[in-house]
Parts: C-alpha cells; structure tokens; sequence
C-alpha cells in the first residue's frame, strides 16, 4: 500500500488530472479489482501446476497388514514406517494381486496381470503341480533333461520406466525384479531402466544371493546383479539396497527427475541369518525391524540432499503376508484373493501437495501407479497397450473421489479363483461378500444376491475372453531354459560366469538336498480352491 501511494504522489507530480486518472489510478483500479476477484482462482491454478516430482517407490515383499504398527502391528518393529505414515496419505483401499510377479507385472504395465499372462509366476513353469491346472506338463530340452519354459513380462509392453524415462526422468531399480531372469527383454535394462541392482527371481538367500531353488531342478542359483553383471559383494541383502538406494539419491542432480524403484525382497522367505535382533526376536520380526531401517534410511537421504519438497515417495507392499494372523482383521493370505492376500498397506508423501498424516479410503489399484506417474511426469502413455490403470493424480492432490468402481483380480485360466470386485461386493469363484459390511469376509452372501452373481460372472467372463493364447506369450514351441540348472540368472551371465561365482555356488549346493522323495518338492504346492497353508517361512 505504501508503494502504491508513492506511485501516485509521483504521477501527481509529472501529469495532469486528466492523464492522471487515465494513466495511473484506472489501470491500478482494474488491476486491483482482477486480482481481488480472481486470486482465489489463481491460487487454485497455482496448486493445480504442481512442479514434476522425483518419484521413489519402495515395495515390501510379503508383509502382513497388520505388521506395521500404524495399523496396530508392534510399533518397536516399524517406528520409521509409522512416522513416515505421519507424514502421509494413507491408503486404506489400495489393492495388489496376491501374489509377487503378478503385482510387478501389474505396475509396470498399468494392465491386469493376466493379459501377459504375468499372472503365471515365470516358475510356475517348472512346477509340475502348476503346469496341471493347465493342462500341461514338464517341458523337456532335446537332451531329455527336464527345464522350465521361459516366461517373463513380455519385451513389447511399454512399461512405467519407460514412460518416465521418454519424459526425461533417470530410471533406477534396486531390489527385486521377478519379472524374467533370463532373457535381456525380459530383464530390467531391458524394460527402461538405466540402472539396475539387485536380483531377477522370486526370492534370495540373503546373504549369499542364491536362490535355494531353481525349479525344475532343486539346486541354488547365483542372483546378484549390477547392470547385466554379476556382482560378488558380502552383506545382508536388505542393507545392501538401501546402501544402494542411498548413493543413487547422493548423485542425483536437481536439475534432473528420477525414479527410484526400491522393491526389497523382505520379508519374503527364506529367513536364514538376520545379521541383528535375533538375541530378542523371532527371525521374522527381526527381518521386519530391519526392513524398517532401510525405509528409514532412504526416507532421511531424500530429505538429507534437499529433495523432499519435490518427491514423491511410495510405500507399499506386493501381497499379503503368509498368515492370517499378520493380515487381520482380513481373512486369507498371499496367493488368495481373500482380502488378507490383496488389500495391503500404502502410504503416499509429497509435502504440501499430498495431505499428510490422513487416510483415504479411494479404492485403487496397482494398475493405477503407471497412468498417475506419467500424469504428474508430463510423461504419455501413448505407445501402451490397452490400460486397466486410472490416473489418481486428482485423488491425491484434490482429494476428489475415486474413479475406480472395479478391480479384476483373476480370470479364469490363472491358478486362482476368478474374481472381481465392484462396487461393495467381491465375487471369488462362486463365492460373494459385501467388503464394506463384511470387511472380514465372513458371510457369503451369493445366496441373497443371484442377480448380481451373475452379473459380476458375465463380467468376468468378458475379461476372460481377452486373455491371449499361451503360445504368444512362450512361443510356439516354447522358448525353454537352457541349460536347466545354470550357475547364474541372465543367459549371457551364465554364458560367462566367473569361476568365483562358480565356486561359491557350488559350495552352497553341497550343502542342498542332492534327492526329494517322490511328490515331495522344495516349494508350496499350487493352491486348491480358495485357500492355500503355507508352512515355514513359505520358500
């Protein structure tokens, strides 16, 4: 106001009364009156052009949604997940598939599992047991030798670091991939990303970065890789990524977006040594306490190096746990379609765009990352196949509802029951539970409700149709893994394993079960019907 007075004592000064009002006080009379009027509206406008974000998603593997302690699980374990839970938007409707590949397949592509077949883990192609449920049986190389048709997220889907990547941003994974671990299209650096740590198959030992099996055959595999190589490290693996995680994020330049993709393998099993707290805790719940730290680290080096304001960091997990009791109040576990195997923890931060420390109880799922990130990216999603994926970005930065009414989670051809949500209801093979009155899925209501049953299986039947042929997806004849039993994931990894690593699995597998009886197999039995028991730490 003072300026302003100044202004016109000035042009008193130099002109006359008429140029005076005409010069001065009528342009500062409009202006002041536009911006009265509309700096609501611009204000508006100015929360609407939110600048593109660094996006940092790590992705926890097997755990429960009753684990962490901001949804009741034992605060000691989680104090990190539980403050960035503070500092975020809770999702309390966010949905997975319930099982590891079919959620990784489902993120990278913004499309259902099932239309790549991604609902098939790439090991299931080596388990007799699995191979029935489609009529098939254990593939045989020309040698007579048995092996496993390869399998993996086909090389033509434009994935979300591909998206990202064209949109200029640098594209990281570190952790996790389960997506192929043979062929380069199938592989990371294969798929967009310009970086990548960690290991290709379902689940490692961690500290020495075998897989304890490689189905068909039941001796471990060498899975530890930096950009195509192998790498020969000591550490306990959770730790390693968020060392990892943590130096990407020192490098990175503020004049550039990244994407850091941190999906850990804890607290998938194998649970061998936990390097601490075991002298107080159960092998698990030092696995999660560790797990914790590792958030904890990455979340404090994105707010060390000044990247907070501008980031948006996800947490969430790819199924859900092994056991009811870690996922109540819901009832199943991963590999059901129960709520306990597919409704999991997520928790979304960007400080002053997204509200912090609220919940949100949008029904979203995984499907839904890929469209959101290339809208808050400036990225396009022209070149993908068709998506089932909707952009949340209004959900999160507007907090208007849902676009997403419905979720498919399995069609018929998957091993598990075909089903789908819409609306309050859930139809699981024929099975029906209103999830809003009955959360814990304990009354079957299919009964009362025949119009909608049906309904909701024409529907299914509908998506069932655009399921492709197997064959291509694994060839015709099938593309088969050769040789059976490698030393190293990546074909041309193996083709050129260092005699270290050689040694070093060959030292693990002296120690493996040379035989299992007839029947008997190192890894769970497809499930039956709805349910599935694991046993152990579910390796």
């Amino acid at each position: 106001m003072i300026q302003l007075l100044a202004l016109m004592t000035a042009a008193c000064d130099r002109w006359s009364p008429c140029q005076f009002l005409s010069r001065t006080v009528v342009p500062i009379f409009f202006a002041v009156t536009f911006l009265t009027t509309y700096s609501p509206f611009l204000s508006v406008c100015r929360a609407q052009s939110a600048p593109r974000p660094n996006i940092v998603l790590m992705l926890s593997d097997d755990m429960g949604w009753a684990d962490p302690g901001f949804h009741g699980g034992d605060a000691s374990l989680t104090p990190n997940m539980d403050r960035l839970a503070g500092e975020s938007l809770r999702m309390t409707q966010f949905y997975a598939h319930s099982v590891c590949a079919p959620t990784r397949a489902a993120l990278m592509t913004g499309r259902y599992a099932f239309r790549n077949w991604m609902d098939w883990r790439s090991e299931d192609f080596g388990k007799p047991s699995y191979l029935n449920k489609l009529g098939m049986k254990l593939a045989q190389n020309k040698r007579g030798e048995p092996t496993r048709m390869l399998h993996g997220l086909p090389g033509e889907e434009r994935t979300i670091a591909e998206v990202l990547q064209d949109a200029g941003y640098f594209t990281a994974l570190v952790g996790k991939w389960h997506l192929g671990e043979w062929l380069h299209e199938q592989l990371p650096r294969g798929q967009g990303f310009d970086h990548q740590y960690g290991h290709y198959g379902w689940g490692i030992d961690y500290n020495n970065y075998t897989i304890p099996h490689n189905s068909p055959a039941t001796f471990a595999v060498y899975d530890w890789h930096r950009n195509g190589k192998p790498v020969d490290e000591q550490g306990y693996s959770t730790d390693l990524f968020a060392n990892e995680a943590v130096r990407l994020i020192s490098e990175q330049d503020a004049d550039r977006p990244f994407f850091l993709y941190v999906p850990f393998n804890a607290i998938h099993g194998p649970l061998e040594d936990i390097p601490r707290y075991t002298d107080t805790l159960d092998k698990r719940s030092a696995a999660l306490k560790c797990l914790d730290e590792a958030v904890g680290r990455i979340v404090n080096t994105i707010d060390q190096y000044g990247f907070s304001e501008n980031t948006l960091v996800i947490f969430a997990n790819d199924n859900g746990g092994l056991t009811e009791e870690v996922n109540r109040p819901y009832r199943g576990t991963k590999n059901t379609t129960f709520e306990g195997g597919v409704r999991v923890p997520c928790l979304m931060r960007w400080p002053n765009q997204i509200a912090a420390g609220e919940t949100s109880t949008a029904m979203m799922h995984v499907v839904d990352l890929l469209p959101t990130f290339a809208s808050l990216s400036g990225g396009s999603t022209e070149g993908c196949a068709t998506l089932d994926g909707m952009d949340f970005s209004d959900v999160l930065l507007k907090q208007t509802p849902s676009p997403r009414d419905e979720i498919v989670f399995e069609v018929s051809g998957s091993v598990r029951l075909p089903t789908i949500r819409s609306g309050r209801y859930k139809l699981m093979g024929e099975q029906l539970y209103d999830v809003i009155a009955d959360p814990g899925e304990s009354t079957d209501v299919a009964k009362q409700h025949p119009d909608r049953v049906a309904k909701l299986k024409q529907r299914l039947d509908e998506f069932s149709k655009q399921r492709p042929p197997l064959s291509k997806i694994i060839g015709d004849p099938p593309i088969l893994m050769d040789p059976p039993q490698p030393y190293v994931y990546g074909q041309s990894e193996n083709a050129n394993a260092p005699e270290w690593l050689k040694r070093r699995v060959d030292a693990v597998r002296a120690t493996q079960p040379q035989s299992w009886p007839a029947g008997k197999t190192p890894w769970p039995q497809a499930p039956t019907g709805a349910t599935i028991i694991y046993e152990g730490d579910g390796r």
